[in-house]
């Protein structure tokens, strides 16, 4: 049995995107993909990291992406548009709608850009802290293949549908709410599958709508909208935002990328940018951001508190620890990735961290 492993985050990017440029990748969109994967270990988001690596070379393999599609302006009216990815990948994808959002906000003080076509494109964090370091605030969400089911039913209808909302801040990390509509994003169950550890209750059900702790029977069945009604009620918007209204594949007709090997993803994404500095002069918002965070963490604590934390701040001390201690990946994705690693003529091993 291999045991868990550490690995430098520089070489592990490097890793990962040689391993792209191996399955026929450019090195511009290799780059792209990995730095994705990286940034969501990085940040400790470990479900929608490296831990995708294998599944994204595969899809790659078995012509469900194609990663020398054409992107197409479907729509444009300069400060809405509607992006056909053309079934390239996600992250390469919402990386180029995330440049059109800050392009047309700086110009147009608001932008809305509806993508279609598209695949997994990552954690919205990643999107998200490029639009806030050009002082934008952004909301980006992301319709998913089924695996909730609605209030009330017990077969998988809906995706866990992220969304992710970001501002500046001046001393503070910034505000950076990343988040799916299930109690947990299905990444989580699949790590833990793949560790062989049981998950919470209260996070899944089995297929017949059984609570269960046993994640391959989670996988088999459906992770639960967070909130109940209010989770999948917000979840449901997502796929008409981003899914109905783009004209991507909403409920029933986004598809698994886990499960389904005849015809693509179609996932649908929505990216609203806004211009802050034409509500106020940027630095005066960044003084009102500190000074309400201050605010926030100035509250009385609950016994055994030390500290109030806001949205996307743990992520963000998170990610400078691991710059600077490495990225621990589990025994059975080192096997995995080190597998992968000499299938391409790629050395996996060179990325550990001290190696």
């Amino acid at each position: 049995m291999v045991t868990p492993r550490t690995y430098n985050w520089r070489l592990l990017l490097q890793f990962c995107s040689e391993l792209f440029i191996r399955a026929g990748i450019s090195k511009q969109d290799a780059d792209i993909i990995a730095g994705s994967l990286v940034e969501a270990d990085l940040r400790g988001v470990d479900s929608h990291g490296v831990v995708r690596m294998p599944i994204y070379l595969k899809r790659v393999e078995k012509a469900m992406i194609n990663p020398h599609a054409e992107m197409k302006m479907d729509m444009d009216l300069g400060h809405m548009c509607l992006l056909d990815g053309s079934n390239h990948f996600g992250a390469v994808i919402g990386q180029r709608a995330l440049e059109l959002s800050v392009e047309r906000a700086k110009k147009h003080g608001i932008s809305v850009i509806g993508v279609k076509h598209s695949n997994h494109f990552g954690t919205g964090a990643f999107y998200v802290q490029q639009a806030t370091a050009e002082n934008l605030a952004l909301i980006v969400m992301s319709n998913a293949s089924q695996t909730m089911p609605p209030t009330g039913g017990i077969r998988p209808f809906i995706g866990t549908n992220p969304i992710a909302v970001g501002v500046p801040t001046k001393h503070d990390p910034p505000y950076l709410l990343d988040m799916a509509t299930s109690v947990v994003a299905r990444g989580k169950i699949i790590v833990a599958a793949q560790k062989n550890e049981a998950i919470p209750e209260g996070w899944a059900v089995d297929k017949d709508g059984n609570p269960t702790t046993d994640p391959f029977a989670a996988l088999d069945g459906a992770v639960l909208p967070l909130g109940g009604p209010k989770g999948y009620g917000i979840s449901m918007f997502i796929d008409i935002f981003s899914g109905v209204m783009t004209g991507a594949g909403f409920g029933k007709t986004v598809n698994n990328m886990y499960e389904n090997w005849n015809v693509p993803q179609n996932v649908g994404h929505m990216f609203i940018a806004i211009d802050i500095d034409r509500f106020m002069p940027i630095e005066q918002f960044k003084d009102r951001m500190d000074q309400y965070i201050q605010d926030i963490k100035g509250e009385p604590k609950a016994p055994g508190v030390s500290e109030i934390y806001i949205p996307g701040e743990l992520e963000f001390y998170r990610k400078q620890k691991r710059m600077k201690e490495g990225i621990v990946l589990s025994g059975s994705l080192v096997k995995e990735l080190s597998d992968i690693g000499t299938s391409y003529g790629v050395h996996f091993e060179a990325a550990q961290a001290g190696g």
